[in-house]
């Protein structure tokens, strides 16, 4: 990116949050912050009102806006590909919400860009699951009323089903965020009943309500929560080589499993994966065991073999 786009970027950065730390600007150009202080300062002499606050970050003075911007086809085409993405996997006020701001987008575009985003419009398509659990009753996607309720630092009632203990239970909890991973939305809170932080799978919420008391944000970024989360999970190295005929009927399954990365050679196709369970890993490569070898863990090729004696057992 030439110093013009940059110092362009930089101005938007700006206007997109209260308040922008020198860092988080070096981070997203792969700058140093010798040139972040070095842009910053030319904006100042172009007469762009920035308050620097040591220790703090940079913000725009209150009432400064830039003049509406003009998107390139690229990040058109992002938005209305993310706009598929919204209407499908969140709930229909948000969707709404995300529809009615890409209209002010495209309003913005050439003629031309808008002729290609109309061409794209039926061409992309999020598909939602047909599946739900008959033990569950969701009436709505919550994301929504647990967002607002994050900004708002509300605290929630909200009725689980916890699948382990197949029971439905009544918590008050404090949110902290939501994420989506392997096709469910997840909330992150502190449940005051356990006093600890739990993982809340939006398809097992029955019932969510916002209550009028607030609460003390003294909760870790989701962010820090998530980091802190997966280090403690111990992950394995796994080294398969599959041939030919069985690579195809991998597809997608080969992500769950932890995939890294794939090399492939005259005799097949040596897979690498980091797995968080080397027992389901076995029980997933049982299905194309005829078609690969273990490389690596001597544990796995264990767990295997325990499980194809337990199966000739079963069949005697």
């Amino acid at each position: 990116m030439n110093r013009i786009d940059r110092l362009s970027a930089i101005l938007i950065q700006l206007q997109s949050r209260r308040t922008i730390r020198a860092q988080d600007i070096a981070d997203r150009f792969e700058i140093s912050l010798r040139t972040v202080y070095r842009d910053v300062r030319s904006l100042e002499e172009a007469g762009i009102p920035i308050i620097g606050e040591a220790g703090v970050g940079y913000s725009l003075t209150d009432g400064y806006r830039l003049p509406p911007v003009m998107f390139t086809r690229e990040e058109a085409t992002a938005f209305i590909t993310a706009e598929k993405l919204v209407v499908g996997l969140t709930d229909k006020a948000n969707g709404n919400s995300y529809s009615n701001a890409l209209y002010k987008v495209r309003a913005v575009l050439k003629s031309a860009d808008k002729e290609y985003l109309e061409n794209l419009d039926d061409r992309i398509e999020v598909l939602k699951a047909t599946h739900v659990s008959p033990a569950l009753h969701v009436h709505h996607n919550p994301l929504q009323t647990i967002l607002n309720a994050i900004a708002g630092k509300n605290v929630m009632q909200l009725n689980y089903f916890a699948y382990y203990r197949q029971e439905h239970t009544l918590r008050l909890i404090e949110p902290v965020g939501v994420f989506y991973l392997d096709n469910y939305w997840h909330l992150i809170a502190y449940c005051r009943e356990r006093e600890a932080y739990r993982d809340f799978r939006f398809d097992r919420i029955t019932d969510i309500s916002t209550c009028a008391e607030l609460y003390n944000d003294r909760h870790p970024s989701l962010k820090d929560y998530l980091r802190d989360m997966f280090k403690e999970v111990k992950l394995e190295e796994v080294i398969i080589k599959v041939d030919q005929y069985a690579y195809p009927h991998l597809g997608q399954q080969k992500y769950y499993h932890g995939y890294v990365a794939e090399t492939h050679l005259e005799d097949g196709i040596e897979i690498q994966f980091l797995t968080i369970s080397l027992e389901g890993f076995a029980r997933w490569f049982i299905a194309f065991a005829d078609h690969a070898v273990i490389l690596q863990p001597e544990a796995l090729l264990a767990k295997v073999k325990r499980i194809y004696a337990g199966i000739g057992e079963k069949l005697v």
